[in-house]
């Protein structure tokens, strides 16, 4: 279940949001605020957030610190790839589930309590991009998530009993590689283009 929870629906959202935040630097405010209209247009929207996004989150979180907390970070002592990689999953794990809340705290929850409107968004992120620490916290977040995500895919592969033989969970891990590069470089991108004064 926390493996599942991790792909399906926390790695939709990964790419969903992806996307949405890409229009900032594909199609500047306008695309972006369209596309943010688009999703907060969708029908039974609080549902969807709350058994969609928010418990899965909460509970594949939650039991990834119990998890962390119990693993023995072996990288020190075993320099396997794979090793590097499960306690990369870990540490990331953390460092993601931190960022999240303080994104959450940042932009969705402004948005509850008042504070903001969706059309605010936008210059939201300005105001955090243009910050130089904020920025760097943020590429550090995203870096964070994004390996979850993709590391994490991988490791659902084998788990689920679909990536079997090591010739397809080398190709696997490939993929998942490339999955990181380019999820990384669009929110890097959409991180940039928040940049620009024309989110002010």
């Amino acid at each position: 279940m926390h493996s599942l929870l991790g792909v399906i629906p926390l790695g939709g959202f990964i790419l969903v949001h992806v996307s949405i935040n890409f229009q900032a630097y594909e199609r500047g405010p306008d695309g972006f605020a369209t596309y943010v209209h688009v999703i907060n247009s969708l029908p039974l929207k609080p549902l969807l957030e709350i058994f969609g996004i928010y418990l899965p989150i909460l509970f594949h979180g939650i039991y990834g610190l119990y998890m962390a907390y119990q693993s023995n970070l072996n990288a020190g002592q075993y320099a396997y790839g794979r090793n590097w990689a499960f306690t990369l999953q870990r540490i990331t794990g953390i460092v993601t589930f931190i960022f999240v809340f303080w994104h959450f705290f940042n932009t969705r929850l402004q948005i509850y309590m008042g504070h903001i409107t969706h059309e605010d968004l936008g210059s939201t992120m300005h105001q955090i991009a243009v910050n130089p620490v904020y920025f760097t916290l943020y590429v550090i977040g995203i870096l964070s998530a994004v390996f979850h995500f993709s590391n994490g895919l991988w490791a659902f592969l084998i788990s689920w009993g679909i990536t079997v033989s090591p010739r397809s969970q080398k190709v696997s891990a490939y993929v998942s590689m490339g999955i990181f590069i380019l999820v990384s470089l669009l929110f890097f991108l959409s991180l940039l283009a928040f940049t620009g004064d024309n989110f002010k």
